[in-house]
């Protein structure tokens, strides 16, 4: 009798284990949990790195979320990075998270509303979000801008700046003289707009500063990279069908809409116009275009 002591014990222990594995799983996957984010570490930062914060994305330094709106501020604040793969971890008292990333990683125009507030060279093209049980988020994006694209951007815009910046005028005049030359040494790439007809890189700045042929987003690319260089706060405002630039000047807000102030004509004609240089809301709201309803929520500087 006293030899079957040892193996009840055994028995019982057993029987113990199974009916508590599922909590000995939780534990130990909590502290693996626990442990990875407390190892957690920064993404790695390049120049183009923005540290503007505006009311709906803030750069943070806190890369474990509580809420969605610290899971906004953690996706800017890597795509703001420039480092295009990143690892970091919903807590589990976090309850919502995996669902609250789910929802923003299907929902394209979130994804492009951040994107807008980023430095154009840092601004994705694709980006992907996996995720598992474990808690485990990974964003990975591709840039819109190649290495060599950067190059002779840059090289482009040094060259301008040095011809149009006078360090005696006002930031409106400085800022009057690139977008005209913008409008007069580049054309709305019709073909790629209109029949999908792709012979230039007309949708980021490359295309209307190099090439000479630009979409809306070559234009506000090319806006957003002299304001930059001019160090003036700006971000881009996109609507379902158009983007052009928000900028702060003097602590008040406007738009600047190159796009529509280097109209299309029949005829073939070069039109400059400044109809859409620096207006506010209101005077934009007046013209009642379609193409201009943007999400108050998202802009909200603009107000």
């Amino acid at each position: 009798m006293k030899k079957t002591i040892p193996l009840i014990i055994i028995l019982l222990i057993l029987v113990g284990i199974l009916l508590n594995k599922d909590k000995l799983y939780e534990e130990y996957h909590n502290y693996i949990l626990k442990n990875k984010i407390e190892n957690i570490t920064p993404p790695v930062t390049n120049e183009y790195y923005r540290l503007n914060n505006f009311n709906y994305v803030q750069i943070t330094n806190d890369y474990v979320p509580n809420n969605k709106q610290e899971l906004l501020n953690i996706i800017y604040t890597i795509i703001s990075s420039g480092q295009t793969e990143y690892t970091f971890y919903c807590p589990k008292e976090y309850e919502t998270c995996l669902n609250d990333v789910n929802n923003i990683a299907e929902n394209q125009s979130i994804l492009s509303d951040i994107n807008n507030f980023v430095h154009p060279y840092n601004s994705f093209k694709h980006i992907e979000t996996k995720y598992d049980n474990t808690r485990e988020v990974t964003i990975t994006y591709t840039k819109n801008y190649t290495e060599e694209d950067i190059r002779l951007v840059n090289q482009k815009i040094d060259y301008l700046y040095s011809k149009l910046y006078k360090q005696n005028d006002t930031v409106v005049n400085n800022l009057r003289r690139f977008h005209d030359y913008v409008a007069n040494h580049s054309a709305y790439d019709s073909n790629r707009a209109d029949n999908n007809i792709i012979k230039y890189k007309s949708d980021i700045a490359y295309g209307p500063l190099i090439e000479g042929f630009s979409l809306c987003g070559g234009y506000s690319d090319a806006i957003a990279l002299y304001l930059d260089r001019m160090n003036i706060t700006n971000y881009k405002v996109s609507s379902q069908e158009h983007v052009w630039n928000a900028i702060c000047i003097n602590k008040k807000w406007y738009h600047l809409d190159l796009t529509w102030d280097d109209p299309i004509t029949d005829t073939g004609q070069n039109y400059l116009l400044h109809d859409y240089f620096l207006i506010n809301t209101k005077t934009l709201e007046s013209k009642n275009i379609k193409q201009h309803e943007y999400d108050k929520t998202v802009y909200s500087e603009l107000q």
